[in-house]
């Protein structure tokens, strides 16, 4: 099926919905955000997602829409083929289908992060190999060799928060295992690592920096922990696919120098000689990443028609 003419963006995550219409060429003629109803079950959240989508077209008449959303998404089905609880039920959705059926689109979708990988991917130019971290209230990722992003079984690939980390070990994660990176290197896991230094609980991992610019050492030593981990981690994936680019994005990066720092330094020292000279870089893309990356997806990976009217 060939598209033509400006698609509908779409990035699910568990609190907001951002839609946008977007050219051809990237640009982004309208945007709108609004709340995921990710309480009131998979039905709910995907009558939001169309009503999004309405939201943008502007009577432009859209040739597909794609949708980046959280979980892990194999784009071949179209499904969410596994999922936390931070949308209750999502695990299973006909995400494709559902999506079609509501709104008459073809409907393409994706992971989020993998979405918001691919603008940096070709920025890096063709043929280019990419490592991709979100660490925000998880830790999300997408690894790209050759030009092309890696999917893997059901959609798996790039799923970076799971990787067994030594700063984590017993600690409990989201996916039901233990000692994963995402325990220790998310925003809340840095939170959590700072009440239990401290047996003072904060729920915000604001409030640890705050009080680490303050020369709190427990907060220090909580963001250096989970700064040291992710590092850990991307360093050792860089040994594994020896990228041109690995960017850091996600809210966490955000909190300062003193987190991006031990990131740094900590991927630095896991890197083969081939690679001495390779840093982290921040993304080049703002905002509107994730939703010009899903109106790419039409053209990168299958398109689920809608139902016959």
């Amino acid at each position: 099926m060939t598209v033509t003419g400006p698609a509908i963006g779409l990035d699910l995550g568990g609190t907001k919905i951002a839609a946008a219409l977007v050219a051809p060429d990237g640009t982004v003629l309208a945007r709108r955000t609004r709340a995921t109803p990710a309480a009131d079950g998979p039905d709910a959240v995907l009558d939001a997602l169309a009503a999004a989508a309405r939201s943008v077209d502007g009577g432009n008449a859209p040739g597909a829409l794609g949708v980046a959303a959280a979980g892990v998404i194999d784009p071949v089905t179209g499904t969410v083929t596994s999922a936390t609880d931070s949308i209750r039920g999502w695990a299973g959705t006909a995400l494709a289908a559902g999506l079609a059926a509501r709104t008459g689109l073809p409907v393409a979708c994706d992971n989020d992060v993998r979405a918001t990988a691919a603008p940096e991917l070709a920025a890096a130019g063709a043929g280019a190999s990419l490592v991709y971290a979100a660490i925000g209230t998880g830790v999300g990722g997408a690894v790209a060799v050759g030009g092309r992003l890696v999917h893997g079984t059901a959609g798996i690939a790039g799923h970076l928060g799971h990787a067994p980390s030594p700063e984590a070990a017993g600690l409990a994660c989201t996916c039901g295992g233990t000692g994963h990176l995402e325990a220790v290197a998310s925003g809340p896991g840095i939170a959590a690592l700072y009440g239990q230094l401290t047996g003072r609980p904060v729920d915000r991992l604001e409030t640890v920096a705050e009080r680490a610019a303050s020369g709190d050492e427990s907060a220090v030593r909580a963001i250096v922990t989970g700064a040291v981990a992710a590092g850990r981690v991307l360093g050792g994936l860089a040994n594994t696919l020896g990228p041109d680019r690995v960017v850091v994005g996600g809210g966490v990066p955000h909190i300062g120098p003193l987190y991006w720092d031990a990131l740094t330094e900590a991927f630095a020292a896991e890197l083969m000689p081939p690679l001495a000279r390779l840093r982290p870089s921040r993304p080049l893309f703002g905002a509107d990443a994730a939703v010009i990356g899903a109106a790419r997806l039409p053209t990168q990976v299958p398109l689920h028609a809608p139902p016959p009217s």
